[in-house]
């Protein structure tokens, strides 16, 4: 049961704030407290008042809530502000597009906004269902893929009801991404499907079954369902046996003839889901942590940020990626300048397709990440220096891992460095053996630092967590003592400079770099 997450899903909330709380409150008298609350469809309505005392802190929000974005404009400046993704104290904005994965690692997909065409901040694509399915499929071994726990959508998909306005991309997503439950607003109706099986494929020999449920509108008239509860134990930790355990009442799925009205293929024959990555981690940025197109918002407002793979700082293939910073590259990943650099070999070993962290990494990757590391050990040691290693996967979209080298004659002091930082947030940090496996790291938030002395830092206390927390460390009075670059863009130099120290580095590097 310890595996087990108590969460609540609730349609339409439009802006009857007390109302949704107050019955949250009422259940959890009965049943105990929950981990979390998802709403779909619109959050905010047409009346928004009650909102202002939770966002002023007046009112606290009694658990955590994750809500998706908009589907009209006119509720955009309500997101626009939203720092992180914090719509308020205790709500988060999930996005536009991506997959939340909890501390205990349940799976939750979710999709904002109406399909269209044209990407929109208020709309989706099929480019952003592709891109839910590729994050979903990332981890998958060949053949063995389990599905994820929820997908959360504002629309219906098409062909489960009568809705006019339903969505042939998501009937898609659902067959390629096999959901437990899914879970949809917008209809302001209550409707529980039989479980249906979704047909097998090369991602999964297993046809794992999906049960639809749409929740109507918080506080509806004709007093339909609004707030569904359950505890679900995540598909990565269930026994096969009941995961693909049948009952009397299921139905055939209504999705099949989707991929031929679409004119597209399903994923059978898609092995490119294991090399393509696409997580919605990157904080707020318009939607999400993505969000597209700036259209509809006030003349008075900034334009909301895009955040989307082609636009990605770390992408190799995006036109934002910085090229002048790379020093080497490999098949899976690449070395390059860190913006803001600690010190003139301050590095990041970076991801080359969009994955959010090492924790998601097939083997095979991390084999090449960990070459990486071991060679920049030996390269830092024939300069008589040490080397600390460390990831953010929180409030991040793509992975990347500082090497930040020190004098190896200080070294020793970055264990205590760890040790007072960590007490002056008050974080808890587990002490582990050196990584060998991506296995090691947990699917959800975490920061990570490897030490010198092969010595692992974990801590998955991810609320509020500082986010300069690493440079922080390694700019230490008795390290680097630096603590005017504890924030990147305070100390950021300008491109000769930077082409300078990279080809300084090429130079420096060249007998060790395995790459060429």
């Amino acid at each position: 049961m310890e595996n087990k997450q108590k969460i609540l899903i609730c349609g339409d909330v439009g802006g009857k704030i007390n109302k949704l709380f107050d019955r949250v409150g009422s259940i959890a008298k009965k049943s105990g407290d929950f981990d979390f609350l998802f709403c779909v469809g619109d959050f905010f309505g047409d009346d928004n008042e009650e909102f202002e005392v939770y966002r002023s802190g007046a009112k606290k929000v009694p658990v955590a809530t994750y809500i998706l974005g908009p589907t009209a404009e006119k509720h955009l400046p309500l997101f626009e502000d939203a720092p992180n993704g914090e719509i308020c104290p205790n709500v988060t904005y999930l996005g536009k597009s991506g997959i939340y994965v909890t501390s205990s690692g349940m799976k939750v997909a979710y999709v904002s906004g109406k399909e269209a065409e044209k990407p929109s901040a208020v709309t989706f694509t099929a480019e952003d269902t592709k891109s839910v399915k590729l994050s979903c499929l990332a981890s998958k071994s060949s053949g063995d893929y389990r599905g994820i726990d929820i997908l959360l959508t504002s629309q219906w998909p098409h062909g489960v009801g009568d809705s006019v306005e339903s969505s042939k991309l998501l009937s898609l997503l659902t067959m390629d991404i096999r959901p437990r439950y899914h879970f949809c607003g917008m209809e302001d109706v209550y409707c529980e499907k039989p479980p249906f099986r979704n047909p097998s494929d090369n991602n999964s020999q297993l046809d794992l079954a999906t049960r639809f449920i749409s929740l109507a509108s918080v506080g509806n008239t004709k007093k339909q369902k609004y707030i569904y509860a359950l505890s679900i134990m995540p598909v990565d930790k269930m026994r096969l046996t009941d995961l693909i355990q049948r009952t009397v009442d299921e139905i055939e799925c209504p999705y099949l003839a989707i991929p031929g009205l679409l004119g597209v293929k399903t994923s059978q024959g898609d092995d490119s889901a294991t090399t393509q990555y696409f997580f919605d981690m990157n904080p707020h940025q318009g939607g999400k942590r993505h969000s597209r197109d700036g259209s509809g918002h006030a003349a008075n407002k900034r334009p909301r940020k895009e955040f989307s793979l082609e636009k990605c700082w770390f992408c190799l293939s995006s036109v934002n990626v910085e090229k002048h910073l790379i020093i080497s590259i490999g098949e899976s990943f690449y070395l390059a300048l860190a913006k803001g650099p600690l010190n003139n070999h301050h590095v990041l070993i970076i991801s080359i397709s969009h994955v959010q962290s090492v924790s998601l990494l097939p083997e095979e990757d991390f084999a090449e990440l960990q070459r990486f590391k071991d060679t920049l050990g030996s390269f830092f040691k024939s300069q008589g220096k040490a080397v600390c290693f460390f990831e953010r996967n929180y409030k991040s979209s793509h992975l990347q891992v500082n090497a930040v080298p020190l004098d190896a004659s200080i070294a020793w002091q970055l264990n205590e460095a760890f040790e007072t930082s960590a007490e002056m947030y008050k974080l808890d940090f587990e002490k582990l053996p050196p990584l060998t496996s991506a296995s090691q790291l947990p699917s959800g938030p975490y920061f990570v630092a490897e030490l010198p002395e092969e010595v692992t830092l974990l801590t998955r206390q991810m609320k509020n967590f500082p986010l300069h927390f690493g440079r922080e460390v390694m700019c230490n009075e008795n390290l680097l003592n630096c603590d005017e670059k504890i924030d990147w863009k305070e100390c950021q130099l300008d491109v000769e400079q930077e082409k300078e120290l990279v080809q300084q580095f090429k130079d420096d590097f060249r007998d060790f770099d395995f790459t060429v």
